[in-house]
């Protein structure tokens, strides 16, 4: 899920390694931009069109839909004691989702 992305170039970078990693799909929220977008086709490569993409209002929909759905959802930001991320360990059968986002304190209640 990106929340609040405004580089259109790093929202068709994620797009990218969604598509390498085979993701299930990306949440889009906010004013992240959405395709069809110029900037996004430039760095995504065509993975804008086979990785499945949703567009919410907001991330508080997004995470209830994504918690609905049986995903645990994780909030990814560089602040001081953050856990590492290759550090944290997933288990093979739990549905994750991870949040990409400029602002962590705004998602705090939905979390």
């Amino acid at each position: 899920m990106l929340e609040n992305i405004r580089s259109a170039y790093n929202v068709g970078s994620v797009f990218r390694t969604a598509d390498a990693f085979l993701l299930e799909g990306i949440y889009l929220t906010g004013y992240t931009c959405t395709p069809p977008h110029k900037e996004i086709k430039k760095t995504a490569l065509g993975a804008e069109e086979s990785v499945d993409w949703k567009h919410f209002i907001n991330a508080t929909e997004a995470i209830n839909e994504l918690k609905k759905n049986g995903f645990k959802v994780y909030a990814i930001e560089q602040a001081l004691n953050s856990h590492r991320l290759q550090l944290v360990n997933f288990s093979k059968e739990e549905k994750i989702a991870v949040i990409l986002v400029m602002k962590l304190q705004v998602l705090s209640k939905a979390l």
